[in-house]
């Protein structure tokens, strides 16, 4: 991941230095964008923050710009600034997924407090996202055996019943409990199950 940042894209430069300015002063790094194009050509899905998007933008309009970061699945929260007359766009974009928008002109403080939370919350999703991906590379790596040990472990049966019901001596059940208790980074069955407890 990289280090995560607010991503300015807007055509005028006066607003994207003045938002560039506000950021520094709180503590934001951020980087500056003349076009869509040009940020769409820097994105990689390792970015994270959020993006700051002109609706409107000589060159590929910013709505354009959401839907192909759409399509390339970003995960990056997106503000849009807006003039007055689009509002309705904006609500628009809203429900497809953008996390806020801001007509001009803008309140700093305001925005500065919007963008801190998108990237606080994209920041929180990846985190998410890798502890999953992480339980998911553990549980691959178990062999069919232990998979099959671990889901009658995950249903409350002892060793003595795991051993019966598949037909294996109770030390063989020992020593494959102690090897998926060692994969899955556990030491009990109880964190076994907390591990692989589906969120809210």
């Amino acid at each position: 991941m990289s280090q995560p940042k607010a991503h300015i894209v807007d055509d005028d430069e006066a607003i994207r230095d003045a938002l560039a300015w506000l950021l520094k002063s709180r503590g934001i790094t951020s980087a500056t964008y003349d076009s869509a194009e040009s940020f769409l050509a820097a994105w990689t899905p390792a970015m994270s923050g959020c993006i700051v998007l002109d609706m409107r933008m000589t060159g590929m309009s910013g709505l354009d710009c959401f839907d192909q970061l759409c399509e390339l699945a970003s995960t990056l929260p997106v503000i849009f600034l807006t003039g007055h007359g689009d509002v309705p766009l904006a609500v628009a974009t809203l429900k497809k997924g953008a996390f806020d928008f801001f007509e001009k002109p803008l309140n700093d403080n305001e925005l500065a407090s919007r963008i801190q939370e998108a990237m606080k919350l994209n920041i929180d999703q990846r985190a998410t996202s890798a502890a999953v991906d992480s339980i998911k590379s553990r549980i691959s790596s178990l062999t069919t055996r232990e998979t099959q040990i671990m889901a009658l472990v995950l249903a409350g049966k002892f060793n003595k019943i795991i051993a019966d019901e598949l037909n294996i001596s109770m030390r063989t059940v020992e020593v494959h409990r102690a090897n998926i208790f060692e994969k899955m980074g556990v030491k009990t069955a109880v964190e076994l199950a907390n591990l692989l407890k589906p969120g809210p």
